[in-house]
C-alpha cells in the first residue's frame, strides 16, 4: 500500500474528526481539497480527498474495507463510536488470533479494525509498537 484515500464533502470536518482519531495533524494540507497524515510504524499514509473529487458517487458505504491494526477491537469500536462513527460490522471473530469489526465515519467511509495475529507477529519482531 502506498496511499490510502476516503472522501469527505466537508475536509474542515474531516480534518477534526481524524486529527481527533489520530491524535494528530495532518502533515500535509491541500486547501479546499486534500488531507494527509503518515500513520504507524511504516508510516502509511492516509488521505481525505475533497468529495467533489470523487470518480464515484460518496457518502454511502461501499468499496474494499482497509482494516487497521489495533490491540483490542471492542475497545477500538466503543472510541470510534464514542467519536461519532456509526456500527458497520460488530466485533466478530473470524479465527484463532484474528478479531474484526468495521464502521462508518461521520463522511460515508468504512473504516475496519482488526486484532491480527500477524501484524503482531510483525511489529513483535521489529520491536516497533502499534501507532495510528
Amino acid at each position: 500500500m502506498a496511499t490510502n484515500n476516503f472522501f469527505a464533502a466537508d475536509l474542515d470536518a474531516a480534518r477534526d474528526w481524524y486529527t481527533r482519531l489520530f491524535g494528530t495533524e495532518p502533515y500535509f494540507v491541500r486547501e479546499g481539497g486534500y488531507l494527509e497524515w503518515r500513520l504507524g510504524p511504516r508510516q502509511d499514509e492516509f488521505g481525505i480527498v475533497q468529495a467533489a473529487w470523487a470518480p464515484h458517487p460518496v457518502g454511502t458505504p461501499a468499496g474494499s474495507i482497509l482494516f487497521w491494526a489495533v490491540e483490542d477491537v471492542a475497545a477500538a469500536l466503543k472510541a470510534l463510536v464514542e467519536l461519532g462513527a456509526t456500527q458497520h460490522i460488530p466485533v466478530t471473530e473470524r479465527g484463532p488470533g484474528f478479531v474484526t469489526a468495521a464502521v462508518v465515519d461521520p463522511f460515508g467511509n468504512v473504516l475496519g479494525i482488526m486484532e491480527n495475529v500477524h501484524v503482531e507477529r510483525d511489529l513483535a519482531g521489529r520491536g516497533a509498537g502499534r501507532q495510528g
